[in-house]
């Protein structure tokens, strides 16, 4: 979410670069949660890397120059391209990148490695909901409207999202939905967000997991049936009607409810609150949004779908104070997705394939056109395809832990297994970095200058104010040096308000436009949300108030239908398994791990499992737990509660080894998204063995 702080530096001798303090901004209104306060911890974590390092022969690493590092890696990927081809090179890149860097990396795979091969770890976060808005509204820009905008409404529903936990600040905008009862929260467990509603301040429901799909398409039915939808808004505003309106007449309610195990009445009062809330109807608002819980799913394009369906049905996006919005998850997830690290996209939220896309940016990139490669292919086919006969012989990774984040991950640690050359540049020897041939140390937040683009699509600046330890360095400034040494001496500046002026320019006239942004805008203040097309624009804070980014101008109503999970339960795998965060960790934990406050407060990895299940299985509070998938086997602690289906477990994602949740789950991908099932596993569960021992 980007919240806001004040860093204030310490003195040379001082324990800690800086001292983070909560500072007052429009997302988080001077809050922070605990891994807010504690971040300055990880600038100086004890394992920082801090010089370049070399594998040796007896698989340990030794310290290296920069030069040394630069040389080898260069020398290798010139031999590798000279033998097998462009493509012998991949970058996979990370949401937590600035924009800056996130452009530089997409230009450097594109001009200097000249491969197709790029993707990124947000193919593992908003990849579905940015499929579905793209196809359904013509534009992907997260919420599309300043946070703040939530406080006024009478409805929210919110699919698949737990912001108690994974962005606290969050909740303060759920305050006045909440106090007029209508805050509405669809998850199979009884999450922190989920608790909101208690005491009537709204409803929780909690589906079947894998079948929220069908919930949204129960609702839509009944706003249909009912005659609840803005007739005159879908006349104006949108195509599709008559589609969707065949596709969810066979969900009504009690066919969901057999489906999704919410009862039929459930699923009318809700669709009756949201309708009520909506302007059509006399409300003060309504708000769709989605999460991860929803969008991880092999249909998980066809889920947001469904929900974006259900806001044009009742005439809430691009309508002032209601719309529709996924909640973005990584520090940088909203701009890391537009200027260059997805595998089919050019900068500002260009597709690679269009020739008028192609021709502006090489035209700012001071190359033709037929030198950029084609679209590669998302992060789990480029995963998938490592070191295979066709496939990358060399990957260079930036801000991304793979072996903990991707799902199936045992065989994704046998995939970089096959590599000629990995590389990785990171400020701690992550998991994935342990695995390199050459670890690079780079900066981190405190530590350097760029620009970030939050979740309403505003464009924020970072600022430096600490110095970085040893040698570490930016990837802008590695990504020059390796371009030099591979034959590209120019056009790879440094300075991060060059770049951005760079990546400006190459966005005019795409979708996600910031030409119009600088950085003296950004210090002065300036609230600027893209599209920013010129100079003097004043940046656009709700998105699709005067029509919708499409041929036509209208937004899309696609009929869409459920299907049942990838790996859905059966007699040797009875139980569903569903994934997520702590509020003490963050993603792979890579870094949270090696936060003392936050370790204490979250130790180990767990399982979460009903009593009514640990009664039948003879499990207790405090033992340990064996998990089988058809991947493999995983151990984990358990902890008893009732705030979970019977018939569900729950394992955070933050740890590697036996208790890694992502060595369970299941890399079947969305169809249209590239996007994993990580949502909906099925399991067995057992009592572990006294000689199995407690998860690592």
């Amino acid at each position: 979410m980007q919240c806001a702080q004040t860093l204030t530096r310490t003195p040379a001798d001082a324990p800690l670069p800086v001292v983070v303090a909560g500072r007052q901004f429009p997302t988080n209104r001077g809050g922070l949660c605990q891994k807010g306060w504690t971040s300055a911890e990880v600038l100086r974590a004890k394992d920082r890397v801090t010089t370049p390092l070399i594998r040796t022969a007896d698989g340990g690493f030794r310290e290296a120059g920069w030069d040394e590092a630069l040389d080898l890696i260069a020398t290798r990927l010139a031999s590798l391209q000279s033998e097998h081809g462009k493509d012998a090179v991949a970058i996979f890149g990370g949401g937590g990148l600035t924009n800056e860097k996130a452009y530089a990396l997409g230009k450097f795979a594109r001009v200097v490695l000249g491969t197709r091969f790029i993707d990124y770890n947000g193919r593992f976060c908003m990849s579905s909901a940015a499929a579905a808005s793209n196809r359904s509204l013509g534009l992907d820009r997260g919420l599309g409207f300043p946070l703040a905008d939530l406080a006024g409404a009478d409805a929210v529903l919110v699919v698949g999202s737990n912001m108690g936990v994974t962005m606290p600040p969050f909740v303060q905008h759920l305050a006045g939905v909440r106090e007029r009862g209508g805050l509405v929260v669809v998850d199979p467990r009884e999450t922190v967000t989920a608790r909101l509603t208690h005491d009537d301040k709204g409803i929780h429901l909690a589906p079947v997991p894998g079948t929220d799909l069908v919930v949204l398409l129960a609702l839509a039915h009944v706003v249909i049936a009912e005659g609840l939808t803005d007739g005159a808004y879908l006349e104006r505003r949108t195509t599709g009607l008559d589609e969707v309106r065949r596709s969810v007449a066979s969900w009504w309610p009690e066919r969901a409810e057999a489906v999704c195990g919410i009862p039929a009445d459930e699923l009318r009062r809700t669709a009756r609150l949201l309708a009520a809330a909506s302007p059509s109807r006399g409300g003060r608002g309504a708000y769709v949004l989605t999460g991860r819980g929803l969008e991880q799913m092999s249909q998980g394009t066809a889920g947001v779908t469904a929900a974006i369906n259900l806001a044009l049905l009742l005439g809430l996006v691009g309508t002032p104070g209601s719309g529709f919005g996924p909640v973005t998850g990584q520090g940088n997830g909203q701009g890391g997705r537009e200027h260059g690290q997805k595998s089919d996209q050019l900068p500002g939220y260009r597709m690679i394939t269009d020739p008028a896309a192609r021709a502006h940016v090489a035209d700012v990139w001071g190359v033709t056109p037929d030198t950029l490669p084609g679209p590669g292919v998302p992060a789990m086919q480029l995963l998938d395809a490592l070191g295979t006969v066709n496939g990358p012989k060399a990957l260079l990774v930036h801000g991304s832990n793979v072996v903990v984040s991707a799902p199936n991950a045992d065989q994704v640690r046998a995939d970089l297994g096959r590599l000629d050359l990995l590389v990785v540049a990171d400020l701690v020897p992550s998991e994935t970095a342990l695995l390199a041939d050459v670890i690079l140390p780079v900066t981190q937040w405190a530590e350097e200058e760029g620009t970030m683009t939050n979740l309403e699509g505003r464009i924020i600046r970072r600022r430096q104010a600490a110095e970085a330890p040893g040698e570490a360095r930016s990837e802008l400034w590695i990504l020059a040096a390796l371009a030099a040494r591979l034959g590209v001496p120019t056009g790879f500046p440094t300075d991060p308000r060059e770049v951005f002026d760079e990546l400006a320019r190459a966005s005019a006239g795409g979708k996600a436009d910031y030409s119009g942004i600088t950085y003296d805008r950004l210090d002065r203040g300036e609230a600027l949300y893209w599209p920013v097309p010129a100079a003097g624009h004043a940046g656009t804070p709700r998105v699709f108030l005067d029509g919708f980014p499409t041929p036509d101008g209208r937004a899309r109503l696609i009929a869409v239908d459920h299907h049942a999970p990838d790996d859905d339960v059966r007699a040797e795998a009875p139980l569903y398994l569903v994934t997520g965060r702590v509020l003490q960790h963050y993603q792979s934990g890579a870094q949270t791990r090696r936060v003392d406050e936050l370790v204490a407060a979250q130790p180990e990895p767990f399982v979460e499992v009903h009593p009514l299940l640990a009664d039948r299985l003879g499990l207790t509070e405090g033992t340990v737990a064996v998990i089988t998938t058809a991947r493999g086997e995983g151990m984990a602690t358990v902890r008893l509660t009732e705030a979970i289906r019977p018939d569900t477990v729950f394992m955070p994602f933050h740890w590697a080894g036996v208790g890694s949740a992502n060595r369970l789950t299941n890399d079947a991908t969305d169809p249209i998204s590239g996007m994993p099932e990580f949502k909906v596993t099925a399991v067995s569960l057992a009592p572990a063995r006294v000689t199995e021992g407690a998860p690592a």
